[in-house]
């Protein structure tokens, strides 16, 4: 598993300034936000608007029409150009609801909806017309790509899936737009890292002008990212999170030091995750909420029902209700778990010791 990235090149988030501004986006404050102005700010010309979008509808970032920018050479770019990515499916009834209303304050064209446009779509297809743009010398594009910001409603998998496809953008040597967040999830716990809040605030409609002002002045903030390689015995049918995709069989790197006998086959994963990586029973508990909600979409209604299929997961998972309670030894994560770290820049492995006391 790789450490985060050096400073320099980590995802960039837009963080609130202070505890206070997070208080004062929840209130009235909000509603002093003019909607013409913050249009104004955040709005791309229509044209550039078309082009984006008709290049991730074809999967063409060379669809746009080379002849567009001498037609529009006039137009002026933006103070914030912005685009937001929301999960309806996240926060309850309120996801759909939300979404109109962003768009009603933005543009159509520049809210994404996870269900239809995925994050790799927007980078390879979006963000690539915008460079196409530039290099036909659209100076309104190119200024665009520079200032970009990006905004995510959704859960902690959810913006993590956003960060994961903006953070193809560093390999690519190519500047990663910053990222706010409007918390919709259960925990949120990334969005209470950075004083986006841990919840979805009561007077939303308010809250969401205010949260996407400051999205468009915040501080930005580094954020570290991990890229994690994993190897399990060889499993079928396994439904992997976004956070999560399958490689080739990957042999172990022979710098590694490991005991006991390897199993003949195994399923290897790759991907980058922020904050956290759960395993264990906080990751069964998820990824059996994650399967409800896509069976029975009706049950997790709002962040209350969530958090009751939450505790009713928690109470039907762990160590008591698994294998090892005829076999106690595989209590014992130290017993049937490996971690090893590789440093930036360094070429040897380096084993995390897992402490006796953490059981599964």
């Amino acid at each position: 598993m790789d450490p985060p990235a050096s400073p320099g090149s980590g995802v960039r988030v837009a963080a609130r300034s202070s505890m206070i501004d997070s208080f004062r986006s929840c209130g009235l404050r909000g509603m002093r936000i003019d909607k013409e102005e913050l249009r104004r700010r955040l709005v791309m010309p229509k044209y550039i608007r078309i082009a984006i979008r008709n290049s991730i509808r074809f999967k063409d970032p060379n669809s746009v029409d080379e002849s567009q920018p001498a037609a529009d050479e006039n137009a002026e770019p933006p103070e914030a150009p912005m685009v937001v990515f929301i999960n309806s499916r996240s926060g309850g009834r309120h996801g759909p609801e939300l979404k109109v209303r962003l768009r009603q304050l933005i543009a159509e064209e520049q809210v994404f909806d996870l269900q239809d446009v995925k994050p790799h779509e927007f980078v390879s297809y979006g963000l690539g017309c915008l460079d196409k743009l530039a290099s036909l010398g659209d100076q309104c594009a190119k200024e665009i790509r520079e200032k970009l910001r990006v905004v995510v409603a959704g859960g902690d998998g959810t913006v993590g899936w956003v960060l994961g496809g903006l953070g193809d953008l560093n390999r690519q040597h190519k500047p990663v737009p910053p990222v706010g967040i409007i918390p919709l999830g259960t925990g949120n716990d990334l969005s209470r890292s950075f004083g986006w809040g841990g919840s979805f605030p009561f007077a939303w409609k308010s809250a969401v002008k205010r949260t996407l002002d400051r999205a468009s002045t915040g501080q930005v903030c580094r954020l570290d990212s991990w890229h994690v390689v994993m190897s399990t015995p060889m499993e079928e049918g396994i439904k992997l999170p976004y956070s999560l995709k399958a490689t080739e069989d990957c042999a172990l790197d022979e710098g590694l030091e490991y005991e006991g006998q390897l199993p003949e086959k195994s399923s290897c994963f790759e991907g980058v995750f922020y904050n956290y990586f759960s395993i264990g029973m906080d990751a069964q508990v998820a990824y059996g909420f994650h399967h409800l909600r896509d069976e029975k979409p009706y049950l997790a209604s709002g962040p209350i029902a969530n958090k009751l299929i939450y505790s009713g997961y928690t109470c039907s998972q762990g160590w008591f209700f698994t294998p090892c309670t005829s076999d106690p030894s595989l209590r014992g994560l130290k017993n049937i778990l490996r971690i090893h770290v590789k440093k930036v820049n360094c070429t040897e492995w380096e084993k995390v010791p897992v402490p006796s006391r953490l059981e599964f």
